[in-house]
């Protein structure tokens, strides 16, 4: 799996709260409509100006507080192929994987620039930036996770096979 997207820009601690913000809880049922504030509180102009394929690279613990599912699954009905950071709060970085959003730790997210081209490579744990020319490495998911993430999440998964295969 390979994804290719420019470069969109956060710092630290970015919490579900700016990724889905609580005055939209209404739109919890609706997700399209609640993907059109994604990350509003955190950059007013993200939402409306993001594109297929984008790519956020943020710094540490970027997901933390509550437990919302319907957070990473805003960012990828958005349009986002992954998000890139330091380090994820662990039950986000769960959810995601189970939306099918993939999720890249690298700790060098400060030597990317907003609007770099990337080329993340999920099987070989490689991110290129196409700007700079640098590379990064990760520890690549586990092939399980990467099987989740290419059926479009565990709902997606099930329904195909017909169970959770390991």
């Amino acid at each position: 799996m390979i994804l290719k997207g420019r470069v969109w820009k956060f710092g630290d601690d970015i919490s579900t709260d700016h990724i889905a913000p609580g005055r939209y809880f209404h739109l919890r049922t609706n997700l399209p409509e609640l993907a059109k504030h994604v990350l509003e509180d955190a950059r007013e102009d993200f939402a409306q100006k993001v594109q297929p394929g984008d790519i956020i690279v943020a710094g540490r613990n970027f997901g933390l507080g509550s437990s919302r599912e319907h957070a990473p699954r805003i960012i990828k009905l958005a349009g986002v192929g992954c998000v890139i950071a330091q380090s994820f709060a662990r039950i986000f970085y769960r959810n995601s994987i189970n939306v099918g959003l993939p999720l890249v730790e690298i700790k060098e997210t400060d030597e990317i620039k907003e609007g770099d081209t990337l080329e993340v490579d999920l099987r070989k744990g490689i991110v290129k930036n196409l700007t700079s020319g640098k590379d990064y490495r990760f520890v690549p998911m586990p092939e399980f996770m990467l099987k989740i993430i290419e059926e479009g999440g565990i709902e997606e998964y099930i329904k195909k096979y017909g169970d959770y295969q390991l």
